[in-house]
């Protein structure tokens, strides 16, 4: 796996875990602004690793509203 694929999932994981909650929007936001003096993260490795950490249970979509993500782990 690319390193900056791991320091994004990080980034997710970390601002989800202070947040529980967050819109999908919001989180993409916030994920570009903590890498922006590592790098530039691209927004669509960012989604692609948003749907990976959903498929490893780490996040979940809200069951009411499918723009908000929920943090499991």
């Amino acid at each position: 796996m690319n390193l900056r694929k791991l320091e994004i999932d990080a980034a997710i994981v970390r601002i989800m875990k202070a947040k529980q909650r967050f819109l999908h929007n919001f989180l993409m936001t916030d994920v570009t602004k903590l890498l922006q003096s590592r790098f530039m993260p691209d927004l669509s490795c960012i989604k692609k690793c948003i749907e990976s950490l959903i498929e490893r249970d780490y996040l979940k979509r809200d069951e009411n509203d499918s723009k908000t993500l929920v943090y499991i782990a």
